[in-house]
């Protein structure tokens, strides 16, 4: 029987989505009944006005629900560079990574300078290109973590990019 209703689609939409429909439209439709109850005299009038309305604020209202939803689920604070925090909560990273891209606080730091603001996390010291793994952003369906990617010119910070996935 699962199966059944997880396949089920009525014009393109999951069944789910006309049950939800139905269960948001009932107060929808008291709620539209009270205001039309002293405004509207004739009986067949009122009626009409309060389906219609339901009928058109019903999947509006679902749609709003379901996009407030959708922005709730991928938000997420960008805050300034902490480094006690930016040590201690590595899955949370990507919070900081705004600050530190734009602020370009890291400009013209030597390798050390770098490893001491932001740990070792394992770069190589030879190496002029070093990573630091950012977590990952509340994002739907985001699988992979995103980086922070520091470019090195002589041993001095040229650029710092934020490769977000």
């Amino acid at each position: 029987m699962a199966q059944v209703l997880g396949t089920l689609t009525i014009l393109g939409f999951g069944i789910e989505v006309y049950f939800i429909l139905i269960i948001l439209g009932i107060p929808i439709f008291f709620i539209f009944r009270r205001l039309f109850k002293k405004r509207i005299q004739s009986t067949k009038q009122r009626r009409v006005m309060i389906w219609m309305s339901t009928l058109v604020a019903t999947p509006l209202i679902y749609l709003a629900i379901i996009i407030l939803w959708t922005v709730c689920i991928e938000s997420y604070p960008n805050r300034d560079f902490n480094r006690q925090q930016w040590l201690t909560d590595k899955d949370e990273r990507y919070e900081f990574a705004r600050d530190i891209v734009e602020s370009q606080m890291l400009i013209g730091k030597t390798k050390r300078q770098v490893r001491d603001t932001l740990g070792d996390d394992g770069n190589d010291l030879q190496s002029n290109d070093w990573h630091y793994d950012l977590g990952f952003r509340p994002e739907i369906a985001n699988i992979d973590p995103d980086n922070l990617e520091i470019i090195f010119a002589n041993d001095y910070v040229a650029s710092v990019y934020w490769h977000k996935k």
